[in-house]
């Protein structure tokens, strides 16, 4: 399973209602270290398949979300459970942690 994009119209349905925890990527696509990190998130993405979903929100095209969350800097991750925000994430990092900061919400 690949990484699938959600907008602000989609965004309560795929991430707030998810039965499964869900990463989103607050992201454009001028962000060099949003393009950075986008392989080893689609990586995780095959890893976690069926117990994490792995969405991208662009910020361009959606700004509503990540005003709501108060996302200021990209790349912003937020890991949510249960409906709920678990945790967040601010800048690139490498595989390696971004893993074990999704590992975190199992």
């Amino acid at each position: 399973m690949s990484t699938s994009a959600v907008t602000d119209a989609t965004f309560d349905a795929e991430v707030r209602k998810s039965a499964i925890p869900v990463v989103v990527d607050f992201w454009a696509e001028w962000c060099g270290p949003c393009r950075m990190i986008g392989p080893s998130l689609e990586e995780l993405s095959a890893e976690f398949e069926g117990k994490v979903k792995i969405v991208k929100l662009n910020v361009d095209e959606n700004p509503d979300s990540p005003a709501m969350l108060g996302v200021r800097g990209i790349p912003t991750l937020f890991l949510f459970k249960d409906g709920q925000v678990h945790s967040n994430k601010v800048g690139a990092a490498p595989k390696a942690a971004l893993k074990t900061w999704i590992q975190s919400a199992l």
